[in-house]
């Protein structure tokens, strides 16, 4: 790299910090040499001198300075990530999947298990794709979006290296139409509208990260819609994320005084209710997107088993409105 570059961080690697980030992009890059380019301010995101536990969100711009790390360095070997996986991980992996072709699998996630690795995180998504390779030499499937981990749903990984650029700009440029389910506590006054309100990540003396609403965070925008309801103690919603900050839909919900039942983190002691699992019930329940060589794929993700209860002592019915996609649209 003889010039200056600009990477723009895709909704995939949200999340992540920044020298794990750069082990993967640049794996020829030294530890020391990282740590005196972020020492130096060389390295820098949005503008802003970084460190290497920096956690990056989507759309953060990396500048990375002229690099000359050799062309012997630049050979590589991949990753062998089977090698750790065994024979109930590979079967667990395999059983998401919902759809596949020759560019694209569309897995249903389970709540509970990560998207990508990190501190104390050894089991994760990201660790378990080479289980779906065809076992012929064929590329590992790439990650192109992430959710949450206590989030259920839609995940969707490229196959080939050309469709995870493809699909990794789509998610960017906004191209993709996600809607996610969501039980709450309660009943918003106004049942459909969106809600418009900052997100900034802090943490406090201690404690563990966490995102608020403050006058210095960055633009985060939610449609949503209520489906049914319990009234007056819950109610279904429907959610399109307009931006994808860490933890948005969660916050937004907490902000408005109807935080998504099961999340302690954001809505404390009233996010719980009596009869109800207290798992988080967030799931990404339909996408939209445009395939890498054509069309638009839309596919759906029945509800995991303690969303499902929890609809049914409700009464709800995720089958009677039909179309997922004509639950919401703006």
């Amino acid at each position: 790299m003889s010039a200056v570059t600009t990477k723009t961080i895709p909704a995939a690697d949200a999340g992540m910090r920044l020298d794990r980030w750069f082990k993967r992009e640049l794996p020829e890059l030294s530890f020391g040499q990282l740590s005196k380019l972020l020492r130096t301010g060389q390295i820098r995101i949005s503008g802003k001198r970084a460190k290497g536990n920096t956690r990056l969100e989507a759309g953060d711009q990396v500048r990375i300075p002229p690099l000359n790390l050799g062309p012997a360095a630049k050979s590589t070997k991949p990753p062998k990530p089977l090698k750790s996986l065994n024979k109930k991980d590979i079967q667990e992996i395999r059983g998401m999947v919902i759809y596949q072709d020759k560019e694209i699998i569309v897995l249903n996630k389970p709540a509970g298990l990560a998207v990508q690795g990190g501190t104390g995180t050894n089991k994760h998504i990201d660790g378990m794709l080479g289980a779906l390779g065809d076992g012929k030499g064929a590329e590992r499937p790439k990650l192109v979006h992430r959710l949450d981990k206590d989030t259920s749903g839609l995940l969707v990984v490229a196959r080939t290296a050309p469709a995870a650029r493809i699909l990794t700009r789509a998610f960017r440029e906004k191209q993709c139409r996600k809607i996610y389910w969501a039980l709450v506590r309660g009943v918003p006054k106004i049942l459909e509208g969106k809600i418009e309100a900052p997100l900034e990540k802090v943490s406090a003396d201690g404690a563990k990260e966490k995102m608020q609403i403050t006058g210095d965070g960055k633009k985060s925008l939610t449609y949503y819609k209520v489906l049914d309801q319990a009234a007056p103690e819950a109610s279904w919603l429907a959610l399109v994320p307009e931006t994808g900050r860490t933890h948005q839909l969660r916050a937004h919900l907490a902000h408005i005084g109807h935080p998504v039942i099961g999340d302690g983190k954001y809505g404390g002691a009233q996010a719980h209710l009596s009869g109800l699992s207290s798992r988080l019930h967030l799931h990404a329940a339909a996408l939209s997107l445009p395939r890498p060589k054509g069309g638009v794929g839309r596919f759906t993700a029945p509800l995991p088993v303690h969303m499902a209860e929890s609809f049914e002592t409700l009464g709800f019915d995720p089958d009677g409105i039909g179309d997922r996609f004509a639950g919401f649209e703006i």
